[in-house]
């Protein structure tokens, strides 16, 4: 399918890391973030897809993929319309999408996947630690409730790790979470770094 996003994906499960890993991913020139997450929480909460999704998401549910990709590619599209990513420039990093099948199939419409990146945290104890830190730190309700927590590992393993068998093994990098963010940064770049090259070495090649 031609016109897709060149895209890489965050996966791994709550708390492994996505979101740091994205937004100092986000930082470097030639990458652009997008957190499903940040996308959803900026809706407004008084539209009719701002409610819906609230009330998903505030359960600890996932919200259907319908409403999903269409919020999804909105918030993306107005990212490309005020510049903030720049498709021919950089190399779109995706995390939080897809969250099950279905999802996965319905992306591909919109993106080419170069490589999946799996952050692998085998300490789920750590994990919900992470997640209360954060949720104090950032003020996110969503990540206050253990239970909720809770709730989205069994949600997590039960949906959406079963994503990563509709993926080419070839694609998929699995990558330890455990360490500092930096260490885990390092193990990330050393899958990505030469994506990233040989996507604009090609470009470069076309031009």
């Amino acid at each position: 399918m031609p016109n897709r996003y060149k895209c890489v994906l965050l996966f791994g499960a709550p708390g492994a890391g996505k979101g740091t890993q994205g937004r100092v991913l986000g930082t470097i020139p030639g990458f652009f973030h997008l957190a499903c997450g940040d996308v959803f929480r900026s809706l407004d909460i008084g539209s009719e897809a701002g409610r819906l999704a609230a009330e998903y998401i505030g359960r600890g549910d996932l919200v259907p993929d319908d409403l999903t990709l269409k919020i999804w590619h909105k918030g993306l599209m107005g990212r490309v319309a005020v510049s903030d990513y720049k498709p021919r420039e950089d190399l779109l990093v995706l995390d939080g999408i897809p969250r099950n099948r279905d999802q996965a199939v319905l992306l591909e419409e919109y993106v080419d996947v170069l490589a999946l990146v799996h952050l692998v945290c085998n300490d789920e104890a750590a994990a919900i630690l992470r997640m209360r830190r954060r949720a104090i730190r950032e003020n996110r309700i969503d990540d206050a409730n253990e239970q909720v927590i809770r709730h989205r590992f069994e949600v997590y393993h039960s949906v959406t790790q079963p994503v990563l068998d509709h993926y080419d093994p070839s694609l998929v990098h699995d990558v330890d979470a455990m360490g500092s963010p930096a260490e885990v940064l390092r193990r990330t770049l050393d899958h990505i770094i030469p994506i990233q090259n040989a996507l604009f070495h090609a470009d470069s090649e076309t031009e």
